[in-house]
């Protein structure tokens, strides 16, 4: 494995690493041997970016889904990205109508591929609610019936976020399930489950954004999980929950929240050990990091929630995904994707972690400029070959941009 950065930063005394030549930027990258100390040095330095130019970045394919002023919406945002059963990949994403505001006008919008990322379909509407906001995607396959699960929240489009968490709207946030069983050609209307996944004292209330996992082990195997977050009314304090349905999406319940507050939009990996653990932006403006917590129980309670220095943000939604599972001739791997700048979104990049993410050793920078929410998924190439999909905004919100690559590439890139 490659040296910490905080061994390299305290035998060097410099306050960046650079990474290939190529690159526009010097990457940061915090280690865990010494914590919080490490983290501070690392927040410290300077980090030189250049002008956002695709030709810029890692000399992967690049494909813009999803590009401002097209297709009759002003912006698309918050990208979701899947592989169904059948192998088809499935990128969602807010269309929003008339501005780039978060509330107003938004639909539910769908582009699918049968090739492996090569062709996409047409855009598709897959949820509109004439003026009202129908967002954040939060999607799941379920890999025993092949049925599409995507879970959403809905509110009235005059009501903002903050007169919703002043209790000063009109009505509140609301959280719908739409589902899909011919591999995402298709979408059943929206189903209300705000009563089994909402409590009363929550005002806001978010689903994902990103993707949520079907357990794979342990006496849960078969759940489906949804990560969420929401602000209590009375104390708007912000905390990450999830929920879940051991019916195969017919029914949904309410999973437990974190036991702390200043943490949102979160997603959920399921780790050896029968654990789980929920990784979240932290709304702690004094620490740019992610803080996680770890479930023992399905995701009815959770603990040991802790900031994770190696895994820097400028408070923005990530994704998180497992690789592959450990096994006699070769170690697990998680991967992270997040926009790596504690100030700034910028510089998306990919990390790995082999030890069921206590260490995170293993960088690859996707896009050198501006650049926001993403989504992981794992897929086969029409060949056959495992491929790592990342689904992200990018140039200040203008575009939704996939592009893939396989492991090699990632240890290759990340170690030279």
């Amino acid at each position: 494995m490659p040296e910490s950065f905080c061994a390299r930063l305290l035998a060097s005394q410099k306050s960046t690493i650079e990474r290939k030549p190529r690159m526009t930027h010097t990457f940061v990258k915090p280690a865990t041997l010494l914590g919080h100390l490490c983290l501070a040095l690392a927040l410290c330095c300077q980090t030189a970016l250049a002008e956002n130019k695709v030709e810029d970045s890692q000399s992967l394919p690049q494909t813009d889904l999803f590009v401002s002023g097209e297709g009759g919406y002003n912006s698309y945002r918050i990208p979701a990205l899947a592989v169904t059963k059948s192998g088809t990949l499935l990128a969602f994403c807010e269309g929003r109508k008339d501005s780039l505001s978060d509330a107003g006008n938004i639909d539910l919008l769908l582009r699918r591929s049968t090739d492996g990322g090569q062709t996409w379909s047409p855009m598709q509407v897959i949820w509109d609610d004439g003026s009202n906001t129908c967002g954040n995607p939060c999607v799941v396959v379920d890999q025993e019936t092949g049925v599409i699960w995507l879970l959403s929240t809905w509110n009235l489009g005059s009501d903002h976020e903050g007169q919703i968490i002043n209790g000063k709207s009109k009505d509140t946030r609301r959280v719908y399930v739409l589902s899909s069983e011919d591999d995402g050609k298709t979408w059943s209307a929206a189903q209300e489950v705000t009563d089994t996944t909402k409590k009363k004292n929550w005002a806001w209330y978010a689903t994902g954004p990103g993707c949520g996992i079907q357990l794979e082990h342990g006496p849960h195997k078969g759940r489906l999980v949804i990560p969420c977050d929401h602000i209590e009314a009375g104390t708007k304090g912000y905390y990450s929950h999830v929920i879940y349905s051991d019916d195969h999406g017919k029914t949904w319940q309410l999973g437990g929240r974190t036991p702390k507050a200043q943490v949102n939009e979160c997603e959920v990996v399921e780790l050896t050990g029968g654990k789980m653990m929920l990784c979240m932006r932290n709304y702690d403006r004094s620490i740019k990091a992610r803080q996680t917590a770890i479930s023992e129980d399905g995701g009815a309670t959770w603990t040991d929630q802790k900031i994770d220095p190696e895994l820097v943000e400028p408070r923005c939604q990530a994704s998180i995904r497992r690789l592959r599972w450990p096994s006699a001739e070769q170690s697990g791997v998680l991967l992270f994707l997040n926009p790596a700048h504690p100030d700034k979104r910028e510089a998306m990049t990919i990390l790995a972690s082999e030890d069921e993410g206590e260490t995170w050793p293993l960088a690859m920078p996707i896009y050198d400029g501006s650049s926001a929410y993403s989504c992981l998924c794992i897929f086969d190439s029409p060949a056959g070959q495992p491929q790592i999909g990342c689904f992200y905004e990018r140039d200040n919100y203008r575009k939704i941009t996939f592009t893939h690559f396989d492991w090699e590439t990632l240890v290759k890139e990340a170690r030279e």
